[in-house]
């Protein structure tokens, strides 16, 4: 498209090219990081974050009350994750399936939970680690997603 543009006094005129748009980006597009990603990014470091504890757990005093505030915090991020997946399934119109991982992994957080609480660290600690793995490759697949739709 070429539209002709004013000269100032003194100069010739001349034209100026527009490229038109091939594509409008979507609201999801524009605003870069979503609710969902963003949950599950908090639950993932969470989970780190209690993986580190757990050493210190085992090797200093206030080890335990770290890890203890950070299984709440991880609970928290699991149950913040479902909201977010059920609000950008329901009123958002997004797939279904990150409802089912978010889920899965409440789930998991609960039996992580009851696990810590009687102190049953032979199927705590591996079960951690599933869940962080899990959790890496969720939040890995929403970003590559999201980069595939930009």
């Amino acid at each position: 498209m070429v539209i002709p543009t004013s000269a100032a006094p003194g100069t010739t005129a001349g034209t100026a090219t527009s490229a038109v748009p091939t594509a409008v980006p979507t609201a999801a597009g524009r605003r870069g990081f979503t609710f969902l990603q963003a949950a599950v990014a908090l639950q993932t470091l969470a989970i780190l974050f209690q993986a580190s504890t757990a050493g210190l757990l085992l090797s200093t005093t206030y080890g335990e009350t770290l890890h203890g505030v950070g299984a709440r915090v991880m609970y928290g991020a699991s149950m913040l994750y479902l909201l977010a997946a059920v609000l950008a399934w329901r009123p958002g119109g997004g797939p279904a399936r990150p409802v089912l991982y978010a889920t899965g992994f409440l789930v998991l957080a609960s039996v992580q939970v009851v696990l810590g609480v009687a102190h049953a660290p032979a199927p705590h600690v591996p079960l951690g680690v599933v869940m962080f793995g899990l959790s890496l490759l969720d939040l890995g697949r929403g970003l590559s997603a999201a980069r595939h739709r930009a």
